[in-house]
């Protein structure tokens, strides 16, 4: 019989290499049951009918910072804690919105095709890009993720400016929008940092879309339920927006097929943390707030 505390996973166990020795220190249990106080998740969350099914978890470690599938209500309801994986993840992702900010403007997916199919030789030069820099650049959400974008923003963008419920302390030297529509209809290129979840569900519409134009870029690197997907392909496709780099998609994994024959946008397989680096960050915190608990002492990171 395992004398190592039974643990819950329901982690997607591939994207989190780091976690593959985690069986050495617990006993891991692939179906919700009795006597299972913690359990182990990712991007997926945990509903509340797993939640019940297991009468007695306390705690639910998510190897993520994101929490917008977890039952959040439910688990304080039924006094069950949640950690994440906060702050360890900021810049990479940060990094990789500039990089797609970057890639879209200058189209360097399709300038790497154009000379991988020979074409360079066969036609001459491809088509011209758009400048990166000198841009008016609005941030959708401005926490922890949205100003470390603004950070390395700002060397390139003529002005920041950025949307919030209130203006933050942190936006000083930025310019505040309280509605989206507004930051769009302002912004050449605007990055999505908000948090997924209910509250922003389909935040970026059809109007923010409209309002962005066919000379914006929308870059979203936050997720894919903040973005009304059909009328972004719709608006894409037609040319009534200009561009668009996506780390992020409404049913991930699959991606809108009229996106995929699009020059003019960037897709990325949700790769905002896959670093090594911050890929074993969030891992030594999934582990160290795990431990905390069943040693008993505060967690981390509680949400």
């Amino acid at each position: 019989m395992s004398t190592k505390p039974p643990l819950l996973m329901l982690l997607n166990q591939p994207a989190f290499s780091c976690l593959d020795h985690i069986g050495a220190h617990y006993d891991l249990r692939h179906e919700p049951g009795p006597g299972i106080t913690a359990a182990l998740s990712g991007g997926n969350g945990i509903d509340a009918a797993t939640m019940d099914a297991a009468p007695d978890l306390k705690m639910v470690a998510l190897a993520v910072v994101g929490y917008d599938r977890v039952d959040v209500d439910h688990a304080r309801a039924r006094g069950i804690a949640v950690t994440n994986t906060p702050d360890v993840l900021t810049d990479d992702v940060a990094d990789l919105a500039i990089g797609l900010m970057l890639s879209v403007a200058r189209r360097l997916p399709a300038q790497d095709l154009y000379v991988r199919q020979g074409r360079w030789a066969k036609e001459g030069s491809p088509p011209l890009a758009r400048r990166a820099s000198g841009r008016r650049i609005g941030i959708l959400g401005l926490g922890r993720i949205g100003q470390a974008i603004a950070d390395r923003a700002r060397p390139f963008a003529s002005e920041i400016g950025y949307f919030s419920r209130h203006p933050r302390a942190e936006g000083t030297g930025y310019r505040y929008f309280d509605d989206p529509v507004a930051l769009a209809a302002w912004s050449e290129t605007m990055i999505v940092a908000v948090s997924g979840g209910a509250p922003t569900a389909g935040l970026v519409s059809r109007a923010v879309i409209e309002a962005l134009g066919p000379d914006g870029t929308l870059i979203n690197i936050a997720r894919g339920s903040v973005v009304d997907e059909d009328a972004m392909v719709a608006a894409l496709v037609d040319g009534r927006l200009g561009a668009a780099g996506l780390d992020v998609f409404a049913d991930e994994p699959n991606v809108p097929a009229a996106l995929l024959g699009l020059d003019n946008v960037v897709l990325i397989p949700h790769q905002g943390s896959a670093t090594r680096e911050t890929r074993q960050a969030m891992a030594d915190l999934t582990l160290a707030n795990l431990a905390a608990f069943f040693a008993g002492k505060p967690l981390l990171t509680p949400i």
